[in-house]
């Protein structure tokens, strides 16, 4: 169990939950630590689990029979995932890797089908967040299929600042180009040449450490 506060920091969807309703949802949430490289969950996996990052950064993708990884989203803090396979309860259909060490929230899939059944206000995110998950995905197919890698990069950077998916984002990113390459599914050195070129076009600016966006608009729309 964690406390109300907690509950409040790591998951903005509460904040429209009745007081009984959040007690049904910090009853069914633990916490547990993930260092860099190791896996919160595999496809295939039975995970009883919704989960939400509470810090740090993983990546949702998977590994195609040829040895092929495909990167599907960026998972930064405040971004919950896996209602889909909870809804279905089936077994998870992509991996998801913590890129450094991370801190990950998960919500037993008792009190979250308790929720899903009873809260009005818990529902009304479900539908937000499967609609946004699902225009991210048809906006990623498109992107792989038509445009270049500093276009796919640009988008892939925008899709971090989702309001819905990821509510606590803010103008600096804390991520490194290795990172950012592996979020976008290329080698640090092409990710390397794709963030120069947009920062000579003023969309965004290198720092150590981080990224900081300047114009997440025309990112959003890079290569239109």
């Amino acid at each position: 169990m964690i406390s109300e506060d907690q509950l409040k920091r790591v998951a903005a969807w509460s904040r429209e939950l009745t007081s009984a309703e959040i007690e049904v949802a910090r009853a069914g949430i633990t916490e547990r630590s993930y260092g860099t490289g190791e896996t919160v969950f595999m496809r295939g996996d039975t995970f009883d689990y919704w989960a939400g990052m509470v810090f740090g950064l993983a990546r949702m993708g998977g590994v195609s029979r040829d040895g092929k990884e495909t990167s599907l989203a960026g998972l930064t803090a405040g971004a919950w995932f896996g209602e889909g396979s909870v809804l279905k309860n089936e077994p998870r259909r992509y991996d998801v890797v913590a890129l450094r060490s991370s801190r990950v929230a998960l919500m037993e899939r008792s009190a979250f089908m308790w929720l899903f059944e009873n809260s009005v206000g818990f529902n009304r995110f479900l539908v937000r967040q499967l609609n946004e998950r699902l225009g991210q995905f048809i906006g990623m197919l498109e992107v792989n299929r038509t445009l270049d890698a500093t276009a796919r990069l640009a988008r892939g950077i925008a899709s971090l600042f989702n309001p819905i998916l990821y509510p606590e984002s803010t103008a600096h990113l804390e991520i490194t180009q290795e990172e950012i390459g592996a979020l976008s599914g290329m080698s640090r050195q092409n990710a390397n040449r794709a963030l120069n070129r947009l920062e000579k076009e003023g969309l965004l600016r290198l720092e150590y450490g981080g990224v900081t966006i300047l114009d997440v608009e025309k990112l959003r729309g890079y290569g239109d």
